[in-house]
């Protein structure tokens, strides 16, 4: 069975969206945790907002830089949960049809790699309430943006989890790593 691991940028004070503050982090260290991610996974899911911010961004970026990372997300899997996204254009991206918690079953009964989420809101909030998310990784970065915080899709999530890794990045990152216990 397939892992679905979230992995999401946050501040200090909870923010995640709009995340541009992190490009000051992330440095060969952080690459190299990135890199480890994408290397386990063989696909991306994504809600609607992440989708939508992800399908621009990536697409102008350079694939010929390894670097970047550009070339792994322009040609890995990528699944969006939406109900209005019909014809998405960005490359190996298929809108999943029906419930969000039956067809990611279905996703992690496969074989192959680990499933990456980036983004935390609604899409990741269901998924944790119907058990399916294995692990989240927070890259906990030392900033205060005073925006929108995790909280909002969360505000009715209740779950536990256990600390399984922490990394200390020398830019000051913290990437903590749990698994929900239970």
């Amino acid at each position: 069975m397939r892992k679905l691991i979230n992995s999401t940028y946050i501040t200090l004070d909870g923010v995640i969206e709009a995340p541009m503050w992190t490009m000051a982090y992330f440095d060969e260290q952080a690459a190299a945790f990135a890199g480890k991610q994408t290397d386990a996974a063989d696909a991306m899911l994504m809600g609607r907002v992440t989708y939508d911010g992800m399908s621009v961004a990536w697409p102008a970026s350079d694939d010929s830089d390894p670097r970047t990372g550009a070339a792994y997300f322009n040609s890995v899997k990528k699944y969006v949960a939406s109900t209005t996204l019909t014809d998405p254009t960005w490359n190996n991206t298929e809108v999943l049809q029906g419930d969000l918690i039956e067809e990611v079953a279905k996703l992690k009964a496969q074989d192959g790699g680990d499933i990456l989420q980036y983004g935390y809101g609604s899409v990741t909030a269901q998924l944790i309430k119907a058990g399916l998310v294995d692990e989240v990784r927070f890259w906990i970065h030392p900033v205060i943006e005073g925006g929108a915080s995790l909280s909002g899709p969360l505000a009715d999530v209740q779950a536990t989890f256990e600390l399984i890794d922490t990394q200390i990045q020398k830019s000051g990152v913290i990437i903590a790593s749990y698994r929900p216990v239970g």
